[in-house]
């Protein structure tokens, strides 16, 4: 079966339909870059756009990059502030004319990496954490979700955690490697000191280079692992949390 999956993101907007069999891209996906600023209406429209360059009229899984109850986005770090308390799950389901399922941006990654990546038949408590222009968390208790953990807003040297170890910060500040994971590992032992999980499964765009920083990261005890669907996971979650509603 095949289901769409959008990934909003603080820098870009992207999709493809997925295999849920495989979980992985049926297509290579589409992105364009998110608006500045990301105000609603404007984000919809990238959303149709993305949506927009396949032949799809079935339903389509987005995420958001923040909290989201019942359809209705309730915060928004890296987007405009008029996302705030809007029933964004209505708003892009009229825009699209489809069927919209929403949720957290680092819940459907987690929900892929659970399933068809690197978190994988593992119980206990796991943490899926990825890193672009903010921070995203999901937090799994033996496999399942606890939605909407914001993980890298918690308080870190008197700011949140992803103004200080995010991949932005890194490429803000010029960070080397060594530097940012030097940050990375304390924002871990933190998270580690509160939730004493077993795993952290590492994801993100930087993923992609875990070979430069994970074996920089001491002093965390849990397993540490790079996300195996790497920056398609959100797109692969989004795809696996519309799949849902189909009877």
């Amino acid at each position: 079966m095949q289901i769409f999956g959008v990934d909003i993101g603080g820098s870009g907007i992207k999709g493809a339909p997925v295999d849920l069999d495989r979980g992985d891209l049926a297509q290579e996906r589409q992105k364009v870059l998110t608006p500045h600023p990301a105000i609603p209406e404007d984000v919809a429209a990238c959303v149709a756009e993305v949506v927009g360059r396949f032949d799809w009229s079935g339903p389509v899984g987005i995420t958001f990059p923040g909290v989201v109850t019942d359809g209705c986005t309730r915060t928004a770090a890296n987007v405009d502030k008029t996302w705030i308390d809007t029933d964004a799950r209505g708003m892009l389901g009229d825009r699209l004319g489809l069927p919209v399922t929403l949720l957290n941006d680092a819940d459907a990654a987690g929900i892929a990496e659970m399933t068809f990546g690197a978190g994988r038949g593992r119980k206990g408590t796991v943490i899926v954490l990825t890193f672009g222009t903010g921070i995203g968390s999901a937090l799994f208790v033996d496999g399942k979700l606890v939605p909407n953990t914001e993980l890298g807003h918690l308080e870190l040297n008197g700011h949140d955690a992803e103004k200080h170890a995010s991949t932005k910060a890194k490429e803000d500040e010029e960070l080397s490697w060594h530097h940012w994971a030097h940050r990375v590992q304390k924002y871990l032992s933190h998270v580690e000191m509160l939730f004493s999980p077993e795993l952290f499964v590492i994801g993100g765009g930087v993923s992609r280079k875990a070979d430069k920083f994970l074996p920089l990261i001491e002093h965390v005890r849990a397993e540490m692992v790079p996300a195996e669907l790497q920056n398609n996971a959100g797109i692969v979650g989004a795809a696996m949390a519309a799949s849902d509603t189909v009877a």
